[in-house]
């Protein structure tokens, strides 16, 4: 919107002011519950802080963990307030992977919104990985957590200590590395973990890596997607995503649309 600057942590001290039981759950992480102005300086001492707070939105069943000094308010907020993925929908019950799940926001309001559906989460980075484990916890068995990075081929990979763009935690990449601690993983091998035959949704956002996943060994399982959301970036060392990405579903029965940073691809006939 012209003129306007989008501001994460006004959408979170906003969000809060309008549900009080969350405003609750928040300073409890705090400290005692008092007066409005006690609340207002303790809530902003811990923006400020390393608090780890609880809080409940509207969007996901269960509570979720936000770290104070990082760039979980600015995902936070895009998910699960500014419900980025609202425009998305699943065939009942179909699978969900999401790829680049960071610390779960994502995911979380995927197994709500969609009850039936089981989804499998994706994320490199060890520390937002151990978040995303704390925050998907109560959705038990419906969730698959992966320590991994997508990636065409089996491979070792390690993070790159190069930052990306501004260097958040949201923008984690990960490169190929013999010694690298972190294991690469396919999506055919994904699928075939899931046990189901097709991926209802398939939600990227690999801060570049798109470009490696769609350029070899894609038409396994690319053939068996109903719905991709993926989020293109053409300013990594991996080379243009846009291409890559173009260049695989070329040939596939897909409508377009945009929605934000995300492009969406709908399959016109559904899956046998």
């Amino acid at each position: 919107m012209s003129g306007m600057v989008f501001n994460p942590v006004w959408r979170v001290r906003h969000y809060l002011k309008h549900r009080k039981s969350d405003r609750e759950r928040a300073l409890a992480k705090i400290g005692k519950a008092a007066s409005s102005d006690y609340m207002r300086m303790q809530w902003k001492r811990a923006l400020n802080s390393r608090a780890i707070l609880s809080i409940h939105p509207t969007t996901t069943a269960y509570p979720v963990w936000v770290r104070m000094r990082s760039s979980d308010l600015a995902v936070f907020s895009q998910i699960l307030i500014e419900t980025e993925y609202d425009c998305l929908n699943v065939s009942d019950g179909a699978l969900i992977i999401d790829l680049g799940a960071y610390v779960g926001y994502s995911t979380a309001y995927f197994l709500t919104r969609f009850p039936r559906s089981p989804v499998i989460a994706v994320e490199p980075d060890p520390h937002n990985f151990r978040m995303l484990l704390r925050n998907l916890a109560p959705y038990g068995a419906r969730v698959t957590a992966v320590h991994a990075g997508v990636w065409s081929h089996p491979a070792k990979l390690s993070i790159r200590e190069i930052p990306y763009r501004d260097g958040a935690d949201w923008t984690r990449q990960v490169q190929e590395d013999s010694d690298g601690g972190i294991d690469a993983i396919d999506i055919t091998t994904l699928l075939k973990l899931s046990h189901h035959s097709n991926i209802g949704l398939l939600k990227m956002d690999i801060e570049g890596a798109e470009a490696i996943v769609f350029r070899d060994n894609y038409s396994p399982w690319l053939e068996r997607v109903e719905r991709i959301a993926v989020e293109l970036h053409d300013d990594t060392i991996f080379g243009s995503g846009t291409d890559a990405f173009y260049g695989a579903i070329k040939e596939q029965e897909f409508e377009f649309s945009r929605s934000g940073e995300l492009t969406i691809c709908t399959r016109r006939a559904r899956i046998a």
